[in-house]
């Protein structure tokens, strides 16, 4: 029987039930079997169904098999069934081929949407990410799929399963465990997961790294054959580019373990395979040495660290590695995408280092005679048949060759010379001429670039070129090799791709060249073409060609000598002005920096071009023009600026004006603040002292008050009035410090009145008013400054009146105490010392009768004192009888909650005991749905089966009817 009839489906063979029914039952019996069997045939059959039914399978099942990857665990037979669903729901590569239904329709699996909204379900919870990381440890059956289902995750939601993995304890460890495992479908399938795990994503990438990865890949690439092996080997290939592109610290962890070397065996192609460069290369061997050649590429790209791209330069040599990507340079039957990227490799490795530059100057190709390296791949750049990526490449490793490269520039223009030109054997030299006047316009570019990279930061090497001179014809006399880049420049046939690689030649060889400059002015053509070039209105193509123009006459404005005395920098400025207009001019140079085909080479060294009409700008002439742009649109301006000059300078002599002004004014302000610095010590020193008379003050009234009290000499009332003079003496004094205080504020305010009278002055001189404004603000400025100081000297002038009228208080008091006790007076002093005696005898009289009434106040105090101990004694008492009381109150209060607690437990038990008999209830309840279902179910088989004509035994029903009985008594 098929499993529809098993689960209950229509037995009539035209009918069956539909697939989400069938996926319905299926679930249902994957939740409620209680047998371990049952829910892995389910399982198995949810397996079964879920390639045909993909949809329905993935929205029911999708819970219901992370619960069996939970907590079935223990089978893992079920497990490798679960997994195995999943990754058919989730994954897109499941059935690309077509399948026919039963009702005869065909049906495509390629329902990609699914897989992302599957994976985007399950991901929804990183502990499902987590719980198949887990799943990893077991053994094969459940390791496989689990492996392939991460993978299928990671392509659909890599960003989102690269930060489960990371925040999961030893996730990438476990994935790396991968790598070592015996059984190659395991390790296989754990490379295709790292390669998608570990795209952009450096914290990844890093942990793999430390992790070994780079011992392990390399193991696995010697272990399948090397560039002989397999798909494996790109794998692997593809995992190393991933951790080291664009990850400097993987990169100097790689240098540092030495790996460098160990890829040198890799490139060794001869002795792998004796005649392995003169047979024909396989598919995946193309691809594996072109995945190795970028893996190089990644540890010396120019984008790198320029410190560690030459580290790595230096080990390339020194391995020998260099040495065998030159021979696979020069070899022959070497497949045109792998020549090329070998050629793009080569030239990485060597830009910029000097000790390579040298090695690769010095290889030669295998041929009779033999010929350099150099000159054969330039050759091969000015060769039209050539494929174009070939010759971009080519033209590539020559520009990396003269990087930085002095004594390699000076080799290729001494090609050209005539003293040392050899006419018996073919030169870079020669060869680049012959390009530059080709009838192939990309020849002509390819030439011109090449030759501006030869003259690149050396002048001498500029001055050497002007002497190089071209035969145009038998009979016909020569001509320098500028003169013949102008004429062709000039010539009407010309083609774009052509006149822009003669400007870039001719912007980079009279650049910071005035020699140059003077032998280009010296044809009276050059001028007037370049001016009509700038001038007429042209097309979107020609614009740029208009723009470089416009930088060429810039150079020859600002590079000029002045010894041409038709052309010097002045008149050219005339020219222009008058034929093109500097404005016009200024516009076109910005122009060239907003062109697409300028921002496309700013972007990178290597031109990455697949059409001939795209190769138009080039990245070192990009750097060249940022660098020149700004001064010559400032040379080719300065006429205007004279113009303007002589009202530059009347400006100037304004702002001078001002300056001087505000210079007097900070001085003046510097002055008042010294001045307000010595007040303010000043008016400290006052408070001081006013502070130590008033202190003296009160000393003497202290004094004063004592004497009074116990009488006193007439020595002490005249030291009283000595003291008091004193005091008198020390206010004169802080009133003509005040008065001097008054008068320096009345000076500030006197200057401040002459500073405005010169902003008043400035405002009628008409001049600049943006500037007058600024000078007015700052005037400002030093007023509020000033009207600062003005009221810190209020403030210290009402301080010093608040205490001049603290003294005269004090004095008033004193006065009033003492009765003006004046200096020399001593008759007053000896009556008011007789009146301070009298009310001597009177106070006395009085602590007389004050003595009686306290001895009266102390016996009533010996009454108090025992009728108070009475008193505590009876409290005593009541305390303790209270004390009592509250010990047997908190004993009661502990049995009550003694008791409450008893009774809360007995409830929570009748709790429990009613929700058990609930449960069980509920339990019976099911059984017999289910006992029920079974009968009928059971009687239902057995009806069909008598229709078919099947016998039915009484035996069988006799044993179905006892097995009823048992489970009722059960």
């Amino acid at each position: 029987m098929s499993f529809f009839n098993i689960f209950g489906g229509n037995q009539d063979p035209g009918l069956k039930p539909s697939g989400a029914e069938t996926v319905s039952k299926l679930c249902d019996r994957v939740q409620s079997s209680t047998l371990l069997d049952d829910r892995r045939d389910a399982v198995r059959a949810l397996k079964a169904l879920s390639k045909t039914f993909r949809l329905e399978v993935g929205t029911q099942s999708m819970e219901i098999l992370i619960n069996v990857l939970l907590n079935d665990r223990s089978d893992g037979e079920i497990v490798g069934y679960a997994l195995d669903t999943l990754y058919n729901t989730i994954s897109n590569s499941v059935d690309e081929d077509e399948e026919e239904l039963s009702n005869g329709e065909v049906k495509k699996a390629d329902e990609s949407h699914l897989g992302e909204q599957f994976t985007e379900i399950f991901i929804k919870k990183p502990e499902n990410v987590t719980l198949l990381l887990d799943l990893l440890e077991f053994d094969f059956k459940v390791r496989w799929p689990a492996v392939k289902l991460l993978t299928a995750l990671t392509v659909h939601r890599s960003t989102q399963v690269q930060q489960c993995v990371l925040v999961s304890p030893m996730g990438v460890s476990k994935l790396m465990d991968l790598l070592s495992d015996s059984r190659e479908v395991i390790r296989n399938d754990g490379l295709l997961l790292l390669v998608q795990l570990t795209k952009n994503n450096a914290n990844i990438q890093k942990i793999v790294a430390f992790e070994n990865a780079f011992e392990r890949l390399i193991e696995i690439i010697s272990e399948e054959g090397g560039s002989e092996g397999g798909i494996v080997v790109e794998d692997c290939l593809l995992l190393l580019l991933n951790l080291l592109k664009k990850n400097s610290s993987n990169q100097t962890f790689f240098k540092e373990g030495r790996y460098v070397q160990k890829l040198a065996p890799f490139f060794d192609l001869q002795n792998n395979e004796p005649k392995s460069l003169d047979v024909g290369w396989s598919a995946q061997k193309v691809n594996n040495v072109n995945s190795m050649l970028q893996v190089v590429r990644t540890l010396v790209s120019p984008s790198n660290p320029q410190q560690a791209t030459a580290t790595c330069q230096k080990v390339i040599h020194q391995c020998g590695l260099l040495k065998q990507l030159c021979t696979i340079l020069m070899a022959s039957g070497v497949p045109a995408d792998i020549l090329t990227e070998t050629i793009n490799t080569v030239s990485e490795v060597i830009r910029g280092s000097k000790t390579n530059q040298e090695f690769f100057a010095s290889v030669s190709a295998p041929s009779t005679p033999p010929r350099p390296a150099i000159v054969v791949l330039v050759m091969s750049m000015v060769n039209e048949k050539q494929p174009f990526v070939l010759r971009c490449a080519v033209l590539y490793c020559f520009q990396c060759f003269l990087y930085k490269n002095e004594v390699g520039q000076e080799q290729i223009i001494s090609t050209l010379l005539p003293a040392t030109a050899d006419a018996s054997a073919v030169t870079a030299g020669q060869l680049l001429c012959g390009g530059l006047f080709s009838q192939d316009s990309v020849s002509n570019w390819c030439a011109s670039v090449a030759l501006a990279h030869a003259l690149k930061d050396n002048p001498s090497q500029k001055e050497q070129l002007l002497r190089v001179q071209l035969a145009t014809g038998p009979g016909n006399p020569s001509v320098s090799l500028l003169q013949q880049c102008t004429n062709m420049l000039s010539s009407p046939t010309a083609k774009v791709q052509t006149r822009l690689g003669l400007l870039m030649l001719l912007c980079s060889w009279l650049a910071n060249c005035q020699l140059a400059v003077t032998h280009f002015l010296a044809n009276s053509a050059n001028v007037p073409f370049l001016m009509a070039q700038v001038a007429e209105h042209v097309d979107e193509q020609e614009a740029l060609v208009q723009g470089l123009c416009s930088f060429l006459l810039g150079i020859s404005v600002h590079f000029n000598d002045n010894s041409n005395a038709t052309f010097t920098s002045e008149s050219l400025r005339n020219l222009i002005t008058k034929r093109v207009g500097l404005e016009s001019l200024v516009e076109k140079l910005v122009s060239v920096t907003k062109h697409e085909s300028y921002t496309m080479a700013a972007q990178k060294p290597q031109l990455r071009y697949t059409q001939p009409e795209h190769l138009l700008i080039d990245y070192e002439f990009t750097s060249l023009y940022k660098q020149l742009e700004g001064n010559l649109c400032k040379s080719v301006t300065s006429a205007e600026d004279a113009e303007s000059k002589k009202t530059v300078e009347d400006h100037d002599n304004i702002v001078t004006q001002y300056k001087d002004i505000i210079r007097v004014q900070d001085n003046d302000l510097n002055e008042l603040r010294g001045r307000h610095e010595a007040l303010q010590k000043e008016h400290k020193a006052a408070e001081l002292q006013l502070n130590e008379q008033s202190s003296q003050i009160q000393q003497l009234k202290d004094q004063y008050a004592l004497m009074k009290a116990q009488g006193g000499n007439g020595d002490d009332a005249i030291r009283i009035a000595a003291e008091l003079k004193e005091l008198r003496d020390s206010q004169e004094t802080l009133r003509k410090e005040t008065a001097e205080k008054d008068d320096v504020i009345q000076k500030l305010k006197n200057d401040l009145t002459i500073a405005d009278a010169k902003v008043v002055l400035v405002d009628d001189s008409g001049v600049n008013q943006n500037q007058i404004s600024e000078f007015q603000s700052s005037i400002q400025e030093q007023k509020k400054e000033i009207d600062e100081l003005k009221l810190i000297v209020a403030a210290q002038k009402d301080e010093e009146q608040r205490l001049k009228g603290e003294c005269t208080d004090l004095k008033n008091q004193l006065t009033q105490t003492g009765e003006a006790v004046p200096s020399g007076d001593n008759a007053n002093i000896v009556a008011e010392k007789a009146a301070l005696t009298a009310k001597h005898s009177e106070s006395q009289a009085q602590l007389a009768q004050a003595e009686d009434h306290n001895s009266k106040l102390s016996s009533d105090n010996q009454k108090l004192i025992s009728t108070n101990q009475t008193i505590e004694n009876q409290l005593k008492t009541v305390t303790d009888t209270c004390s009592s009381l509250t010990t047997q109150v908190k004993k009661l209060e502990e049995e009550i909650g003694d008791l409450k607690d008893t009774n809360t437990r007995v409830e929570d038990e009748k709790e429990k005991f009613r929700k058990e008999a609930a449960d069980n209830k509920q339990e019976l309840d099911d059984l017999l749905v289910l006992l029920t279902d079974t009968d009928a179910k059971v009687e239902k088989y057995r009806s069909k089966l008598k229709e078919l004509g099947e016998e039915v035994t009484e035996d069988e029903d006799d044993d179905e009817e006892e097995e009823d009985e048992e489970e009722d008594e059960n």
